[in-house]
């Protein structure tokens, strides 16, 4: 029997976007497993704990209700990529890409995550034309500021980004 073919899609996802559902939707159809890697990232000042993005990313699959939840898994991680990709058996790190300006930054990680480990690779999926505007850090700062993010996040999401800026963090 064939090994499974295991792509990891990393990120923040602080808070898990849209635009982040779309590149999970799309990395399913091309691995057998995709494990949806939260990063811990304390330095970006997230406004929700580590845990509580991996919940949030679950639920999220979860509501999607089209059996990705059976192949798609979460997981934090607080380690090198390429260390975490590799205890995986992953063989793909798959990225979105949203401009040109994400371009030059996933190439340079690209590039460096191959001389680490060459026997990964990395994948860039465009964001859907829909997605392409949406960024975690700008839906926090719309959310912060009063603004509406209901066009950038599910309604759940959305609850949960009204009740955390709510309480004060």
């Amino acid at each position: 029997m064939a090994s499974l073919r295991t792509g990891i899609y990393p990120g923040t996802f602080d808070p898990i976007t849209n635009g982040h559902m779309d590149i999970i939707s799309r990395a399913a159809k091309l691995v057998d497993r995709l494990v949806v890697a939260v990063a811990a990232n304390a330095g970006k000042g997230p406004l929700f704990t580590v845990e509580e993005r991996v919940r949030l990313v679950e639920d999220e699959i979860a509501a999607l209700g089209n059996g990705l939840d059976n192949r798609v898994e979460v997981r934090p991680f607080d380690t090198l990529l390429v260390q975490f990709a590799r205890e995986l058996g992953a063989t793909a790190i798959i990225r979105g890409l949203r401009a040109v300006s994400d371009f030059d930054y996933e190439f340079q990680m690209s590039s460096m995550n191959a001389k680490l480990a060459p026997e990964i690779e990395t994948l860039c999926l465009m964001a859907s034309d829909r997605y392409q505007f949406i960024a975690a850090r700008l839906v926090k700062e719309i959310a912060m500021l009063g603004g509406d993010v209901s066009g950038f996040v599910s309604p759940r999401i959305a609850a949960r980004l009204a009740e955390r800026l709510r309480d004060g963090r």
